[in-house]
Formats: structure tokens, sequence, C-alpha cells
């Protein structure tokens, strides 16, 4: 093992730590409401976006982005570092794949069970997003086209949900489609970073398993054409004197049949 690999396995479960930061409950404790008992329950940036308003949606979104992004970057400084080393001795190229993927999948395991909010968490959109963007330059591509995805399917069906996870699938098909353009060897050196692209995309599902539900039924809500008034206040209801379930998802909204029924 190398000087890498040590410094990079070191960084595995400080990645976790970092991902389980809640910067959702952190921001919307400074805003004095408590996203758990308020919305939907969820701490992910579209909760906090609900209850608190698009800046804070953009923070939240921001933040959980960051906390995946910067221990992807950091590895892969480590990785190169330690390449450029006279005394050191060349490494098989999956394992420092192996290596670097492994802190982007703590992190985001920490941010969907975090050991600060007994195990429970987000979705990991943002924070996924974060970290894909950081395996620089076989993801860029492929994150570009999923974000153009996720803004053309939010723009034309205004579900959160049904946009994340169309990103999310659109991930790992993009990378393959373009690495193989590009005669990357994704079946090869490269085959970890089309795995973990399928391990993300399941996690992500998993944790929208609630909103498939609703999305079968018909009964998913769309985000309103106009910016409509935070709602919820922060006491555990919803505004309308109603708790809500904190196990609830993170794209759940108030149960109004106009937004239903008039999209």
């Amino acid at each position: 093992m190398t000087t890498a690999h040590r410094i990079v396995a070191a960084l595995i479960p400080m990645g976790y730590l970092i991902g389980s930061v809640p910067f959702g409950l952190i921001v919307g404790l400074c805003r004095g409401v408590d996203v758990r008992k308020a919305g939907s329950g969820n701490i992910g940036a579209t909760n906090v976006g609900r209850l608190l308003g698009r800046r804070f949606f953009l923070l939240t979104f921001l933040l959980d982005m960051l906390k995946g992004l910067v221990p992807m970057l950091a590895a892969g400084a480590a990785l190169h570092w330690s390449s450029q080393l006279p005394d050191e001795s060349p490494s098989d190229g999956r394992v420092d794949y192996l290596l670097w993927l492994s802190i982007g999948l703590a992190t985001i395991l920490g941010h969907m069970f975090s050991i600060f909010l007994r195990f429970k968490g987000g979705k990991g959109v943002a924070t996924s997003t974060g970290v894909v963007a950081g395996v620089f330059p076989y993801f860029t591509l492929p994150v570009l086209v999923a974000a153009a995805v996720w803004g053309v399917t939010l723009k034309l069906t205004r579900i959160m949900s049904v946009a994340s996870l169309l990103a999310t699938v659109t991930l790992p098909v993009a990378y393959l489609v373009i690495g193989l353009a590009l005669k990357w060897p994704v079946f090869g050196e490269q085959l970890p970073l089309l795995v973990f692209c399928l391990l993300i995309a399941t996690l992500i599902i998993y944790k929208h398993r609630a909103n498939l539900v609703r999305l079968r039924a018909g009964t998913e809500l769309r985000i309103p054409r106009t910016s409509a008034r935070p709602h919820g206040n922060g006491d555990g209801t919803n505004g309308n004197g109603h708790h809500r379930n904190g196990d609830e998802d993170d794209h759940a909204g108030p149960s109004d049949p106009r937004r239903l029924s008039n999209p």
C-alpha cells in the first residue's frame, strides 16, 4: 500500500462523519425552525426550502453538495500527489479508484444514515452530486448530462422526486455511453466507477421509495409555478395545526387538493 493509499484509507471514516453533519437541520435551527418537526420532517434541501424559502434551499443544497465534493477533491489530490513522488512505487489503478470511491460512498452513507440523527438522514441527492462532481474528469460530462436532465424534467413536471430520480438513472447511462465513445476502459480499470454509479443510483432510489408509491397513485405534489410563502411553523405542525410524520420523505407537501388538480 502506497503512502497515498494509507492517507485516503484514513479519510474514509472522516468522510462518513463529514457526511453525517445535518446541514439542513443546522440551517433550520439557525432560523428558529426544527425541520424534523415541520413540513415533511426531512432534513434535505427541499424541505428546508419549503419551510424557509428558496434562498435557504440553495444554501442547504450547496452545503450538502460541498460535504460530498471536498473529501473527493482531497482524496484525488492525495492520489495525484503520491503518483508524482519519485520513490513511490506504481499503484494498481483499480485500488486507487476503489479507495477514492470508498470516501464518496462513506460520505453519502453519512448523509443518508447520520450518526448524529440516530442513523436517519436525507435522500442523498445533493451530497451524491458533490461526490460525483469530485471524480474529475471521468464523471464531469455525465454529471452535466444528468444535471440537464434534472433541470428539464423539473421544468416540465414540477415534481422534484421525478427530476431527481431521472437524473440519478441518467448518470450511469451517460457515463457508460461517454466512456465507450471516448474509449475509456469502462469494463476494465475503470469498472469501479461504473459499479459506483449503479450503487449510488440504487441507494437514492431506495430512499425515494415512498415517492414512487405516491407517483404510482398520482398523489405526488408539484412545485407551484409561482413562489409560495413557506409553510410550517417550527413546532411540529404543517401550518394548519396538523403534525407531520418525521419519516415522511423530503418531496411530500401539504395536502391541498387544489394544488393537485391544478398543476
